[in-house]
């Protein structure tokens, strides 16, 4: 396995624990949230926002690696203009 095709794993294995930790937050924001605790439903509302941004992050970085790996079709943005 090439080095750029490892990283880019590793970022969408980090990008995949985030959206987990961000599921986790989330439910748990919920359920203090139904229960009236909303200063413990806000924080871990946040908490899981944190970790989707650090998931979207690692995602990009991944396509990135890929993209750099594996190039692009000199065609792909053709239909963008």
């Amino acid at each position: 396995m090439s080095t750029k095709t490892h990283h880019g794993s590793e970022h969408h294995e980090t990008a995949a624990e985030h959206h987990e930790s961000a599921a986790h937050h989330h439910r748990e924001a919920a359920k203090h949230y139904e229960g009236g605790e909303h200063e413990k439903a806000g924080h871990h509302a946040h908490v899981a926002h944190a970790h989707g941004l650090h998931a979207t992050h690692h995602a990009h970085e991944a396509a990135k690696q890929h993209a750099e790996h594996h190039g692009e079709p000199d065609d792909a943005h053709e239909d963008e203009e």
